[in-house]
C-alpha cells in the first residue's frame, strides 16, 4: 500500500525543509511558500565558529532572533560538530518561535478560548504522537527540560509578560523559575507519564506563584517538547496548520505575494499572476510600511505579515513605498490564490530543442502540471530537457516520487526508514512508459529534501546529468498530524530517506556531476533566459552534448516516451 495513502489518516507525509527558519531572506507565511534555512542571507560568510558565535550574539542583543537562527543554522552546516553553535541555535529557536506564537492571532485566540484541562489534553496528545511516530526513541528528560527552558524564556519575554503576568516583578519571576528548576531536580522523568506529570505540576505552581493561566504554561511546554526533537519538528497553531495544508493542496487565501521581513517593512519578493496583489499592480521590490494604518516598525514584521492574512473576501489596506516614488495606500481583497509549482516552461534553445521546466516546490498538483508541461514541450520540438529545482525547499514526498517516475524506468526511487515499522517503505518506479529525452537537473545549496529525492533518483539511475552546486542535505521525512483537543497540529520527523543506492542524504546532499562556480536560479521577472545565470548556461551546454551523444549512439527515440 502506498505510504502516502496509508499515512493520510494520521497526517500527511512531507519531505521539505521545515518552515521554522524564517529570516529577512525568507518568505512570510502570507506568501506562496515559506523559505527556510536553506535560503539564508548569502552576504554572511562564516570563517570560524567563534566568528559566527560573535555575529550571532550581536544579532541576539538586537532582538533579531530570525537572523541569528539563520546564521547558526548555516554555521552548523559548515561546522556540524560544534556544540556551542547547536546550543545557540536552540536558544535562538526558542525566542523565534515565541515571537511567532505571540504574533499569531489564532494562537492567542486559542489561549483565550482554551482552559487548563483542554491544554493538558493537547500536551498529552502531543506526547503520545511523539512516542508513536517520532523517528528516534524520545529522550523524555531532555524533552521535559527543554519545555522548562522554553517556559523560562517566555517568562522573561515582554510579549508573554504583558499577556500573562503584567503585575509580576522580576524578583517574583526569578523566584518562580528557581522553584521550577528545583521541581525537575526532584522528579525522575523516565517516560511519557512522568513528562506529563512534571508539566502539570509546573503549570499549577505557575498559577499559584504568578497567576499565569495553566493553558499558557502548558502551551509553552508543548512547543518546547516538540522543538527539542530536531529543527524540523514543530507545533502549529490553527492558522499555521491550515496554511500548511493549503500549500500542500496548492492554494491559499491571501494576497498572492512572497515577502521578506525587515525591521520596519515587508519587502515584496514576488507577485503571483492572477492574485489580488497582481490585480492591484503591486510589484516586486515594493515595500509594505503599514497594514491597516499600523506601521510595521511599531507592530513588528511578524505581526504585520500575520495581519495580511484573513478570511476570503475580507479587505486589507496596505501602504506601499517604492524607490524614488511617494508612498501610496491601496485596498486589496483577500482571495484564494493558486500556487504554481511548475513556474516556468519553455524552449530556451530553439535551434537545438533544449526545453526548460522550473519546479518551485512539490505539492499535490505538481505531477499533473508537470505532465502537461512535458507534453506541451514535446509538441514544440523538445529534444532535451532541463529541470530546475534550485531554491526548491521540497514538499510532498509522493509528488517528488511521481516526478522522478516520469524518467526512471524501473527500480527504487527512494526508501524511508523510521522507528515505527509503518514508516519503512520503498518507493519504486511504476510507470510503464517513461520519457527518454536527455535530461539535465539543476540543483544548488538551496535545493532540499523532496528536491534531493528527485535529484538523487536521477543521479543514482544515471538517467540524467546533475549540474550546479551540492544540495542542502536534508534527509528526513515529516508527517503533519492534526490535534483533536483544541485544533492546530504538529509536524514530526517520522523517518529518514535514502537514495536508490542506499546513500543517506542528511548533512550530505546530492553532489553535481558538473559543478558550477555560481549557480543562481533564473530570474523569474526577466523570463527564463537570464544572461547572468551561469548555471543555466552550463546546463544548456550539457543538454546539447547529451543530444549529440544520443544521436551518435543511434538511440531510437530521444524526444518522446
Amino acid at each position: 500500500m502506498d505510504m502516502h495513502k496509508r499515512k493520510l489518516a494520521a497526517g500527511l507525509v512531507l519531505a521539505s525543509v521545515a518552515l521554522l527558519f524564517l529570516s529577512e531572506a525568507a518568505f512570510s507565511q502570507t506568501g506562496t511558500l515559506e523559505s527556510t534555512a536553506a535560503s539564508q542571507n548569502q552576504t554572511i560568510a562564516p570563517v570560524q565558529p567563534a566568528n559566527l558565535l560573535e555575529q550571532g550574539v550581536q544579532l541576539e542583543r538586537q532582538g533579531q532572533w530570525a537572523e541569528a537562527l539563520s546564521l547558526y543554522q548555516r554555521g552548523i552546516k559548515e561546522f556540524p560538530s560544534d556544540v556551542a553553535l547547536r546550543q545557540r541555535r536552540a536558544i535562538a529557536r526558542i525566542h523565534f518561535d515565541l515571537e511567532r506564537r505571540y504574533s499569531d492571532r489564532s494562537f492567542l485566540q486559542t489561549i483565550t478560548a482554551t482552559n487548563g484541562n483542554t491544554a493538558l489534553k493537547v500536551y498529552s496528545e502531543v506526547l503520545l504522537k511523539i512516542q508513536s511516530y517520532y523517528v528516534d526513541e524520545p529522550k523524555w528528560v531532555y524533552l521535559t527540560n527543554f519545555g522548562l527552558t522554553n517556559l523560562e524564556v517566555a517568562l522573561k519575554a515582554k510579549n508573554f509578560q504583558s499577556r500573562n503576568l503584567p503585575q509580576a516583578t522580576p524578583q517574583q519571576i526569578a523566584a518562580a523559575i528557581q522553584k521550577m528548576r528545583n521541581r525537575l531536580d526532584q522528579q525522575s522523568v523516565r517516560n511519557r507519564a512522568d513528562a506529563y506529570m512534571v508539566a502539570n505540576a509546573v503549570a499549577q505552581m505557575m498559577k499559584r506563584e504568578l497567576n499565569v493561566p495553566v493553558q499558557s504554561t502548558i502551551y509553552e511546554f508543548t512547543s518546547g517538547a516538540i522543538a527539542s526533537l530536531d529543527p524540523y519538528s514543530a507545533f502549529m497553531s490553527n492558522s499555521q496548520y491550515s496554511e500548511t495544508m493549503s500549500q500542500i493542496e496548492g492554494n491559499f487565501v491571501g494576497l498572492g505575494v512572497e515577502l521578506k521581513t525587515h525591521a520596519d517593512h515587508l519587502e515584496i519578493v514576488n507577485v503571483i499572476p492572477g492574485g489580488p496583489a497582481s490585480a492591484g499592480h503591486v510589484q516586486p521590490g515594493d515595500q509594505i510600511t503599514a497594514v491597516d494604518n499600523q506601521l510595521v516598525s511599531e507592530v513588528g514584521s511578524e505581526r504585520a505579515a500575520d495581519m495580511l492574512r484573513g478570511v476570503e473576501g475580507s479587505v486589507v489596506s496596505i501602504t506601499l513605498a517604492r524607490p524614488a516614488q511617494t508612498t501610496q495606500s491601496i485596498r486589496l481583497e483577500r482571495r484564494r490564490v493558486e500556487i504554481p509549482s511548475v513556474d516556468q516552461v519553455g524552449i530556451i534553445d530553439p535551434k537545438n530543442g533544449v526545453a526548460y521546466i522550473r519546479l518551485t516546490n512539490f505539492q499535490k498538483t505538481t505531477a499533473r502540471d508537470f505532465d502537461n508541461a512535458l507534453w506541451n514541450l514535446h509538441r514544440q520540438g523538445m529534444r532535451s530537457l532541463i529541470v530546475d529545482v534550485r531554491s526548491n525547499p521540497g514538499g510532498l514526498l509522493s509528488a517528488s516520487v511521481e516526478v522522478a517516475d516520469r524518467f526512471v524506468n524501473s527500480g527504487v526511487i527512494v526508501s524511508t526508514r523510521g522507528r515505527n515499522p509503518m514508516e519503512d517503505f520503498t518507493h519504486r518506479a511504476q510507470m510503464t512508459n517513461t520519457w527518454r529525452v536527455p535530461l539535465v537537473v539543476l540543483i544548488d545549496e538551496n535545493s532540499a529534501s523532496a528536491s534531493e529525492i528527485f535529484a538523487a533518483a536521477i543521479s543514482d539511475h544515471r538517467r540524467g546529468t546533475i549540474v550546479g552546486r551540492q544540495s542542502y542535505g536534508k534527509g528526513s521525512v515529516q508527517g503533519i498530524f492534526p490535534l483533536n483537543a483544541a485544533g492546530g497540529g504538529v509536524r514530526l520527523t517520522t523517518a529518514k530517506f535514502f537514495s536508490p543506492k542506499g546513500n543517506p542524504i542528511n548533512q550530505v546532499g546530492v553532489k553535481p556531476d558538473v559543478a558550477v562556480q555560481y549557480a543562481a536560479r533564473a530570474n523569474a521577472s526577466a523570463g527564463i533566459q537570464d544572461e547572468g545565470d551561469n548555471g543555466l548556461r552550463i546546463a544548456i551546454e550539457v543538454a546539447n552534448r547529451a543530444v549529440t551523444a544520443s544521436r551518435s549512439s543511434n538511440k531510437s527515440t530521444v524526444t518522446g516516451r
